[in-house]
């Protein structure tokens, strides 16, 4: 069963791929069905609840390499710091992401773009900063990591680790946090290759007071590694806890937390836990917002906050 998943989300991939470098041929012939499934897996978010505001930045070693961009993120904070991440462009697709992705067996979404529950969660952790202040943080499946960045930057965390599962997200998070170096004050930063079926994490288990985490219960094939890896690495110790923000996807995040339940752990689920981000969540149903999201969707699109603990 688990060789078919695999072989499955690996074909998935390819089709990925194949409609990236032909994207430009006519549709037609392509079969329903696996379109249907690439929509799955690659389903770019061109909107989001813009929480935190960027812009690209025009910049020589960028523009010399066409795959790459710096986005500024400004910090909705009294001091308006900004943080610069490089990031792939839109609908930049290559051979070498896919051949990782089988080989790691790992989706692709994390090179894409920030995705919408990744700026939720940034926006939460700047509206509850104090619960970071002197904790140990790890980001699991990080994409870009614009939570850990924000955590690293503006809680006083001592140390944040902002980890995923493909090698090509973690160079990019180890770039930007050299670029961002002086925005970190005493935090320590560091990005972590961690894949969640690891079964050797002994440096890090029982390490984090915190765990955060963004859009990361959608594939089912991964419940389960996700639950252990947050079991192994919460601290046993004092009130260490888990901190997802996930949209309900079909019964994806249900499934997800029957299994947190298997593994022994606790959880609780929020549906309405910031003032902004549910006025913005009302606005985009009602059509009403001005940053309008026409296939706005709550079951699809509004994160839920689900906390887990030991």
């Amino acid at each position: 069963m688990e060789n078919r998943r695999n072989e499955k989300a690996s074909s998935l991939r390819w089709k990925i791929l194949r409609k990236a470098l032909l994207r430009h041929r006519s549709p037609s012939n392509q079969d329903e069905n696996s379109e249907m499934g690439i929509k799955q897996i690659s389903r770019k978010i061109t909107h989001g609840f813009n929480l935190i505001p960027s812009h690209i930045v025009n910049d020589d070693e960028c523009d010399s390499n066409k795959c790459d961009v710096f986005v500024c993120y400004t910090l909705p904070i009294p001091c308006a710091l900004q943080l610069f991440l490089k990031q792939r462009v839109d609908n930049h697709a290559d051979l070498s992401d896919f051949e990782i992705c089988n080989r790691y067996n790992i989706d692709n979404t994390g090179l894409v773009c920030n995705w919408p529950s990744e700026d939720v969660l940034a926006h939460y952790c700047i509206s509850h900063s104090d619960m970071f202040r002197s904790k140990k943080v790890v980001e699991l499946g990080s994409g870009y990591g614009l939570a850990g960045f924000v955590i690293a930057a503006v809680t006083e965390a001592s140390e944040v680790v902002i980890s995923d599962g493909n090698p090509q997200v973690v160079n990019y998070t180890q770039r930007n946090i050299e670029t961002n170096r002086g925005a970190f004050g005493d935090t320590i930063v560091k990005s972590m290759m961690l894949h969640w079926n690891q079964e050797e994490v002994l440096n890090v288990a029982g390490n984090f007071d915190i765990i955060v985490a963004s859009d990361c219960t959608f594939f089912k094939d991964f419940h389960r590694c996700l639950a252990g890896i947050v079991k192994k690495l919460l601290s046993k110790s004092g009130s260490s806890e888990a901190i997802f923000l996930s949209p309900k996807r079909g019964d994806s995040l249900d499934m997800f937390l029957e299994v947190v339940q298997e593994n022994g752990l606790h959880f609780s689920v929020t549906e309405n836990y910031d003032t902004e981000v549910w006025k913005r969540h009302e606005g985009f149903l009602n059509g009403e917002d001005k940053d309008s999201w026409p296939s706005y969707e709550k079951g699809h699109c509004y994160p839920l906050l689900i906390k887990i603990t030991l």
